[in-house]
Formats: C-alpha cells, structure tokens, sequence
C-alpha cells in the first residue's frame, strides 16, 4: 500500500492522476493532494466523487517526504525543477510529467508498454521521467514497426487539443467557441495560453521556436523517440499544430522502413501489440478520431491507429493515423503505470 502525493493536483493532468487512483490503478494507503496556495481548503474529494483516503490539500511547502513512498508531478517544469529533486533527495520515488529531466542520462525516460527495462532497477536519483504526451502515443505506435521491419525515418505532424494546456486551454477553447458563434467576425488577441486565439482556428506553433524555426515541442518529438526507443541516429522531423479539440492529440505518422511490409503485415504487427485498437481498412471508419475515443475509459487507455496503408510505389513506406488521450495515455496513465512497473519489479513499496 502505498502513500503518494498528487503535485499539481487541481489542474488537468491531476485530476485524471486522482480519477485513476480511485479506480485502483495501485493499491494506496494515503493520497495526499498538492496545490497552490489559492487552493487551500479546496476538498477534492469531494469535487470529483472520489473515495480515496486522501488528506487536506496541502502546498509543497507543507509536504513532509517522510510521510511518502512515491509522488507524482505535473505543475510544470518550473515547480519540478526547484522541488522534485528536494523530494528525491530525501528518499522519494517522483514520477516527473514535465520536460525538466527527460533528457538526463540518470533519470529513466519510461513508456512501460516499449521500454519497461529502463526500470528493472530502482534509478539512483529516485526520478522517473515521463514523455512527452505526443511522443508517448508515438512511440507505442513505432516501437511494433521498428520490431518488424526496422525504422529508418520518421516524419509526424501532431494535431494536439486544449487539454494540452490544462484547464486554462480547455476553459479558453469554450470562451472563444461562444464568442465566434455569437459573432462570426470575432478575432480575439494574440497572447493567452496559446499565443492566438484558437476557437475555429489552427496554430502551427506550440512553445517558443529557436534560431532554426523548430518549436520546443517539436525539438522534444526529435529526441525524446530516440532515446525511449533507443534509436540514437534515427531521423525524425516533426510538426506541432495546436488544433481547436477539447481532448486527445492526433498524428500523421509517415515511417521510412529497412525492409519492406504490406498493409496487411503493418496492420497485424499493430494489432498484436497490447494496449493498442486497431482500424483496418476494411473497417468504417477505417479511422480513429478524438471525440469517440475520449467516449468512455476503456478507449481513452489506449492507443487507436488507423489509417494505415503502404506506399504503392515503395514498399518501405508505410503512413499511420494515430489518436490518444493526452491527460491518459500522455500524462496521467503512463506515470502511473510506471508507479505499477516499479511495485511489480518489486523495488517500490
């Protein structure tokens, strides 16, 4: 039994951390809600209906390490970066949702389902990294191709939803929506957790882009596939587009193999691979798409892949459609299925 902290417990990603933890993902002794100051004497528990035996929510100044096996952060690599390490330092297993050690050689950079040896040992820094939320979905769906043809290339442009940016995207989304249907001509102003308005819209930016053009989030679809999938000299080119979505990031995924494949060879190599749903071609639709996959728990723990086809013209060429929930399968599932690992490999707990 387990006593975990929830960090960043009232945003989006934490309260699917919550939501999950009631469902019984781990077995849990105490829950022990993290927050800002202004949430101070906010119950949780009672909000999201939860049954969890879970204390007041507190800030991180008033979290005691010696009262926690593991905890969970998603506030930000800001808030990770000053306080995971206190945490880890005094004995604590973190669980890390931000960009802050993702690429440090001590700190494993887990997706359970494609490179769960990363965590056969307890990490001598006590951190865990979890992905990015689009390279997860990513590289569950590469990691079966790389397996049965090897990868050469990747080319992925992702079309990521609100959720992405937590409750105050979801809530800016709705706002812009209303303002647009109230009135068509309604542009709004550059800025807010976008950087442009993005109800009825299409941002092709997501972060700050460097001196060549490429944007933070882009840079981590280059790197973080290599390392999980332990590629070093695999060449991936990436876009990101913030798309008017509330929920579940969306990918073109365009793979160069070593050897040469059928659709029929990709779509069963996918379909043999636990956790993912597969849409064939003679499905319809042959296709997966945000709304019905965030239709019910079952769906939005998995990876859909659809869309799949080989180039006529090139049998090394194959081309995927790939949808997932970014607070589950790229957040809040995959952090905690890495609290699971680690208690099945017996080194937590």
């Amino acid at each position: 039994m387990l006593r975990i902290a929830i960090v960043g417990a009232t945003g989006a990603v934490g309260r699917e951390c919550l939501a999950l933890l009631d469902g019984g993902i781990v077995p849990v002794e105490q829950v022990v809600p993290v927050g800002s100051a202004r949430s101070l004497g906010r119950d949780l528990r009672a909000e999201l209906e939860l049954s969890l035996p879970m204390t007041e929510l507190v800030t991180l100044d008033g979290l005691d390490p010696r009262d926690l096996d593991v905890a969970v952060f998603s506030a930000g690599a800001e808030v990770s970066t000053r306080e995971a390490e206190r945490l880890a330092s005094a004995g604590v297993l973190v669980v890390d949702n931000s960009s802050a050690f993702r690429m440090r050689p001590d700190v494993p950079l887990a997706v359970p389902q494609v490179n769960p040896g990363v965590l056969d040992d307890r990490p001598g820094s006590n951190l865990v990294a979890n992905p990015n939320c689009s390279t997860i979905q990513l590289v569950r769906a590469l990691s079966p191709l790389h397996q049965l043809a090897g990868l050469e290339s990747v080319v992925v442009a992702t079309y990521q939803a609100a959720s992405g940016g937590g409750v105050r995207g979801l809530r800016e989304l709705a706002d812009g929506s209303r303002a647009v249907l109230d009135d068509p001509r309604w542009q709004g102003a550059p800025g807010g957790r976008f950087g442009q308005p993005l109800a009825f819209n299409v941002v092709p930016e997501i972060g700050l882009q460097d001196e060549s053009g490429f944007t933070h989030e882009e840079r981590k679809l280059v790197r973080e596939p290599r390392r999980i999938l332990g590629l070093p000299d695999l060449r991936v080119s990436a876009t990101a587009v913030r798309v008017p979505v509330f929920d579940c990031h969306s990918e073109a995924v365009h793979v160069r193999l070593r050897e040469p494949v059928t659709t029929a060879s990709v779509e069963e190599a996918l379909a043999a691979t636990a956790g993912l749903r597969v849409y064939r071609q003679s499905q319809n639709p042959s296709y997966p798409m945000p709304r019905t996959v965030f239709a019910g728990p079952e769906d939005r723990a998995r990876v859909h892949v659809g869309r799949i086809r080989v180039d006529p013209e090139d049998d090394r060429a194959a081309a995927l459609w790939v949808v997932a929930d970014n607070l589950w399968v790229g957040a809040a599932l995959n952090a905690l299925q890495i609290v699971e690992l680690a208690l099945k490999n017996g080194w937590l707990g």
